[in-house]
């Protein structure tokens, strides 16, 4: 027996995606991605002035908050050939570390947790052995017999109004849950505990950038000053204070984050050969230590794996026309030279001209267009980017670090290094990255302490900051690693304005709509063979789709194609 299921929207994401499935004998057929939201930004950003275009594309997303601004800054830096000072390198990758720290722990709890741990299942739970099990995975305080109680008595309170809040409209009860009662009790006790402990790792980007979201940077260097004694500037206190928030981050992933990855996925070893997809990934590379232009310094190495083969490296250059094209033959826009083309997007072009149909719909038309993604292909390859590309790039480039977080972990679960290509790999990557990213915050922040204490205390270079000093045309790109892949931000400047803007995001690498190839992207390629149990309740879906999390704010953006805006908000007095 087929049918087909319709999945939207698909929730626990930033932004709207559908998603349509064909299942025959209870797995997973053919899938169709779908964002619908259309993709105005780069409009916007037409004849503005360069320097501010970090302010605009910060605004694409409130989620990974830092990242399109990061990549504007460098993008407009590489086209005007600006190179900033350490302490601002510094400072930038001190803000990337504390989103990924954020960005991650808020994923796993408040984003994917719920797919793999039964809230309602949790009232079942014995306190005492709760304690026990949590106590012998990790030495964090809160777990004590009587915390565990108090939780469980909140929680039955929700249930028994009938009201569970937060937690309404789960798929409690269902076949595909497995932990125990008492690890589903430890899942929802962290997962409270990480929504009070987000909020203070996100004060590192308003020290440094102002505020959270949509901290403020600054082509060529960082908005901020540094003065040990001054109060009102970024002082000996103020550091002093990141630090904390540093180590209280680092904490948090290795005594709360970590522990319940690994308490949990004993329980979904067959996960590690569900979800995997294409098998090819993309990762451009960042947190620069010895300046943004020398990427041989890169913590997180760039490169290309391809049908995950990880012997066999190949490497990155945005600048070549032929490796990062991006085409529109399923996406609802139109290119001046044809559908079937592929374009650079130096010469990318973002027009909706296209009249066919398009939301609303019963079912998407896939023969046609059927989503306001673009599809990018990097030479010709559909391409998974994020954490499980990042880790295995690592690991193919034979980086100790990343190898011996890697074996650890395939050791302690007795799995091998393929169960990396899953949705249990992918989730699991996720983990693995942050526990690097916390001990590198540790390393910028003790090398932005000994400049400043050797008098080094720049923070900009704005010798090129007047247009005076610029040439006629200009092109640059910038690029960055965000939390979800493989970010960049390609410009062309003429006549100090800006003449194109291409943005190509994470999720546009993984959720778009099939090329002109029939190829299906990693969202698509990773739901086929999924297992669903029930139609009704396609837990399993979203399984591998949330192991992505999804941005389709990132992808496409609030403006509907007549270039109204979609909502508004009104503060009145």
């Amino acid at each position: 027996m087929s049918s087909r299921i319709v999945v939207d929207p698909i929730t626990r994401i930033e932004g709207h995606l559908r998603v349509e499935a064909n299942i025959e004998g209870g797995k997973v057929t053919d899938a169709y991605s779908s964002g619908t939201m259309v993709r105005l930004i780069e409009k916007i950003l037409q004849g503005r002035d360069p320097r501010d275009a970090w302010a605009f594309v910060g605004r694409v997303c409130g989620v990974c908050t830092t990242v399109h601004s990061l990549a504007s800054c460098r993008a407009v830096e590489d086209a005007l050939d600006i190179v900033i000072p350490p302490d601002a390198e510094l400072v930038r990758n001190l803000m990337y570390c504390a989103q990924y720290m954020h960005d991650h722990v808020v994923h796993f709890y408040h984003l994917h947790a719920m797919d793999w741990v039964d809230v309602v299942d949790a009232l079942n739970a014995d306190p005492k052995k709760t304690s026990e099990i949590a106590q012998s995975i990790s030495n964090w305080p809160k777990s004590s017999p009587g915390y565990f109680s108090d939780l469980q008595k909140r929680v039955k309170g929700f249930v028994s109004s009938g009201q569970l809040g937060i937690f309404t409209n789960g798929y409690w009860g269902h076949s595909a849950y497995k932990l125990p009662s008492e690890i589903n009790l430890i899942g929802l006790a962290h997962y409270l505990e990480a929504l009070e402990w987000q909020k203070e790792i996100v004060k590192v980007h308003a020290i440094f950038g102002g505020k959270n979201p949509h901290p403020n940077y600054l082509v060529g260097g960082m908005a901020c000053s540094i003065g040990l004694d001054d109060v009102s500037v970024i002082n000996a206190e103020r550091l002093a204070y990141v630090g904390q928030l540093l180590e209280q981050g680092k904490q948090f992933i290795e005594q709360v984050y970590i522990p319940d990855l690994m308490a949990i996925a004993p329980y979904y070893l067959d996960w590690g050969a569900i979800g995997g997809g294409l098998g090819n990934y993309l990762v451009y590379g960042d947190l620069p230590t010895n300046g943004y232009r020398d990427e041989s310094s890169f913590k997180f190495p760039s490169g290309v794996i391809l049908n995950k083969d990880i012997n066999n490296l190949q490497e990155v250059d945005l600048r070549e026309d032929a490796q990062v094209q991006e085409f529109i033959s399923r996406s609802w826009y139109e290119y001046s030279g044809g559908d079937s083309t592929g374009l650079h997007p130096w010469s990318g072009e973002t027009n909706l001209n296209y009249t066919g149909p398009k939301p609303p719909y019963e079912h998407l038309d896939v023969d046609q267009k059927y989503s306001y993604l673009k599809t990018p292909r990097w030479r010709g390859h559909a391409m998974e980017v994020g954490p499980l590309a990042r880790v295995l790039v690592g690991y193919a480039r034979g980086r100790e670090d990343f190898k011996e977080v890697v074996d650890r972990a395939l050791t302690n679960l007795n799995v091998p290094v393929t169960a990396l290509f899953s949705t249990l790999g992918r989730t699991a990557a996720r983990g693995l990255e942050s526990i690097l990213v916390a001990g590198w915050a540790q390393e910028f922040y003790d090398a932005l302490i000994t400049n400043i204490r050797n008098g080094d205390v720049r923070m900009a270079d704005t010798t090129k900051f007047a247009p005076k000093t610029w040439p006629a045309q200009a092109k640059g790109v910038g690029h960055t690693e965000a939390p979800r892949g493989a970010l960049a931000h390609w410009i062309v400047i003429e006549d100090e304005k800006i003449k194109n803007y291409q943005l190509v995001v994470p999720t546009t690498w993984n959720a778009s709509p099939r090329d002109p190839e029939g190829q299906r992207s990693a969202y698509e390629s990773a739901l086929l063979d999924t297992p669903v149990a029930n139609d009704e309740q396609p837990l399993e879906i979203l399984r591998t789709i949330h192991s992505f999390d999804p941005c389709m704010a990132c992808a496409v953006h609030l403006y509907d194609e007549e270039g109204a805006t979609v909502s508004r908000i009104q503060v009145v007095p």
